[in-house]
């Protein structure tokens, strides 16, 4: 389903990667744990594979962009803020991993910062059934001011 945006406007499509630390314990402030507790997730022990965009989506940057973040959030140190306002960007469709983690602070950070965001339901997931259950009751309860959901297929509907 990520494919399937992607496809629809590679030039305006952005990845964001969450570049782990290179050893358990390096990191700023609760990092320094986090990276102790899930050594296996330093680049390390895990290897710079994990970093790298996956087949297919990798053949698409460029023209897609590429930002790196160190956190949950892309928001973080508002480069990706500054391009997107200067470009005029007012909605954002996010899709990706982790959607309790990852997903979750992305939809943050772009309501706070006054975007339009429309989650792709089915161009997220999450390592656990049961917060992905709970983060779209969360979207769609929660923040349905603020949040727009749909399907891979509505998306692309819509966006015609």
């Amino acid at each position: 389903m990520v494919l399937r945006l992607v496809e629809k406007n590679p030039a305006r499509t952005i990845f964001t990667r969450f570049i782990p630390a290179l050893r358990p314990g390096e990191g700023h402030g609760m990092w320094q744990s986090y990276f102790r507790r899930w050594e296996e997730m330093t680049l390390e022990r895990a290897g710079a594979g994990i970093i790298e965009l996956v087949p297919p989506l990798d053949g698409f940057a460029p023209p897609a962009r590429t930002y790196d973040k160190a956190v949950y959030s892309p928001w973080f140190g508002g480069q990706l803020a500054r391009t997107l306002i200067a470009e005029e960007v007012d909605t954002l469709i996010i899709s990706g991993g982790e959607a309790d983690m990852c997903v979750l602070a992305t939809v943050m950070g772009a309501i706070d910062l006054g975007f339009r965001v429309v989650l792709a339901e089915d161009a997220i997931c999450s390592t656990s059934d049961v917060a992905y259950d709970n983060i779209l009751r969360l979207f769609n309860e929660r923040y349905s001011h603020h949040v727009e959901t749909g399907s891979v297929e509505e998306i692309l509907d819509w966006w015609k």
